[in-house]
């Protein structure tokens, strides 16, 4: 087990934004977090990344597991799109989190980050500058960037929204195979259940659980049933 949840609640300045949470996450699944706006998915993300501490409740997190082994990606805001930067510089810079001190990026470092790059099949980008790509391309580049950061978790709140629909079925795709292939543990913050068939296990909030359990089952459940019908 990564992650072990016991009425865990958080939120901010004294006042609980999502409570009443019991989950846990295994090594190698893939967690879906749903919900509607304002329902405590983005707050419950930051929890969990350790940026705000529980106001009630227990976050138990594996013994061996380490925070810099985490890679995170948000959603892409007009300031990143026009990033006056590399690509290979952007994904090199995933490994940040893991120094004590500005780097220069080691052998290993940049076999890797070419690795992440064929990866998500996005070699041929690597002298290229990020603002001249496609959203598409750079949503790719970002994911790069932060399975380089990764090393037993990847999170992911809302990675692509406002993408084109065929794009984003690409990009989960892709997400399937990472996970399936490495075997690397992805929680993700998604309104896109139909695109998201790749999750294993899928968590709904409303500002509190509503349910936890399979993607089989949340389909089949009232709270699937009723919000798959909403979007």
């Amino acid at each position: 087990m990564l992650i072990d949840c016991q009425n865990l609640s958080f939120g901010y300045d004294g006042h609980i934004v999502v409570s009443a949470l019991n989950f846990s996450v295994q090594t190698g699944d893939f967690l879906l977090i749903a919900g509607e706006n304002g329902s405590g998915k983005s707050t419950l993300v930051k929890g969990l990344m350790r940026l705000i501490p529980p106001m009630e409740g227990k976050l138990n997190f594996n013994p061996d597991f380490k925070q810099s082994q985490t890679g995170f990606l948000s959603q892409q805001t007009a300031a990143k799109q026009d990033f006056p930067a590399g690509v290979m510089e952007i994904v090199l810079s995933g490994n940040l989190g893991k120094k004590d001190f500005w780097p220069l990026y080691t052998h290993s470092e940049k076999l890797t980050a070419e690795e992440k790059l064929r990866l998500l099949d996005i070699e041929e980008l690597k002298n290229k500058c990020f603002r001249e790509l496609s959203g598409g391309q750079q949503r790719r580049v970002l994911l790069a960037r932060s399975l380089c950061a990764a090393e037993k978790l990847l999170v992911l709140d809302e990675p692509f929204a406002g993408l084109d629909p065929l794009i984003s079925a690409q990009l989960y795709r892709l997400l399937e195979k990472i996970n399936r292939e490495t075997g690397m543990t992805i929680i993700m913050v998604s309104h896109e259940i139909e695109a998201a068939e790749c999750v294993k296990n899928v968590l709904h909030l409303q500002k509190q659980q509503l349910f936890f359990g399979s993607m089989e089952d949340y389909k089949k459940s009232e709270t699937g049933r009723k919000f798959i019908g909403e979007v």
